[in-house]
């Protein structure tokens, strides 16, 4: 997508052609493209991210050590 405002744009028009032209609404046209554009994009990122592999570090438990007179603490 080159531009979020021309996408919006694009699909606004096409939202007001399909809906023959009508006069005085480009506000709702310009909203529902909006709603519609960021929808696709973030359900397109939420599915992106599901399938995205997972490498995962496998790391040491930390240790935790009892200084004396003091509460437990981790150490790394």
């Amino acid at each position: 997508m080159p531009n979020l405002e021309e996408a919006i744009r694009e699909r606004a028009y096409q939202l007001w052609i399909a809906d023959g032209r009508p006069e005085g609404r480009a506000d709702i046209y310009w909203l529902n493209a909006q709603r519609e554009i960021l929808t696709t994009s973030v359900e397109g990122s939420a599915r992106e991210a599901a399938a995205a592999p997972t490498d995962t570090v496998a790391t040491k438990p930390a240790k935790r050590r009892h200084d004396r007179g003091h509460a437990w603490r981790i150490v790394v």
